[in-house]
């Protein structure tokens, strides 16, 4: 077992955790948001269809032990005494299954949390997680090519636009293009060397 529900990991202002039950009510004020699903595939949910995401997020989705897990983390600010606050938003990590050794990232923030730095602090643990100790030889994130803000995240991890591919995907009624960003082991052991994450 790399990760289960009793690893947390601890940046300079966040700290990233299992998902709880009691998370049903932040992560709906996120999920519910228009703004917020503008660039994924999902449309903004109801308290119900919130509760059932959260229920799958606990049940599946908070261990990572072999090649095809997913695991999903709260993103919450770390409070005066360095413990899990409020929940603002989530972060995963994909590992791949096959010989190609390859894992992939993605976030979602609450947009009054946006432009401080966040997303991109609370997904470098990942990025490192799945360099470190998966043993992947390279880390990607995809998103909708119109997402600017995306972008930004994943070239502040040190990652590099390899592929934009147009249209090739029909999502809420219309064509949308895609863009990838990856950063290979040796550049991320390059760029961060020394700087590891503190976890418990």
């Amino acid at each position: 077992m790399i990760v289960d529900r009793t690893r947390v990991l601890r940046t300079p202002r966040l700290v990233l955790r299992a998902f709880v039950s009691a998370d049903l009510d932040p992560l709906h004020a996120i999920r519910s948001r228009e703004d917020v699903n503008r660039y994924l595939y999902e449309r903004p949910m109801s308290r119900e269809d919130v509760a059932a995401k959260l229920a799958e997020r606990i049940e599946r989705y908070s261990t990572l032990a072999e090649p095809g897990d997913t695991l999903r983390l709260a993103v919450t600010l770390r409070d005066a005494d360095g413990e899990p606050g409020e929940v603002i938003g989530d972060v995963n990590l994909h590992w791949h299954q096959g010989e190609h050794k390859q894992a992939e990232v993605g976030y979602v923030l609450h947009p009054d949390h946006a432009g401080k730095g966040f997303a991109t602090e609370a997904t470098r643990p990942l990025v490192e997680l799945a360099f470190t100790e998966l043993g992947v030889h390279r880390v990607c994130g995809r998103l909708d090519a119109r997402n600017l803000a995306s972008a930004r995240v994943l070239e502040k991890l040190g990652m590099r636009r390899e592929a934009h591919l147009r249209e090739n995907e029909w999502v809420k009624g219309e064509w949308t293009d895609e863009a990838v960003y990856a950063v290979l082991d040796r550049e991320w052991d390059t760029a961060n060397r020394g700087s590891s994450t503190p976890d418990v």
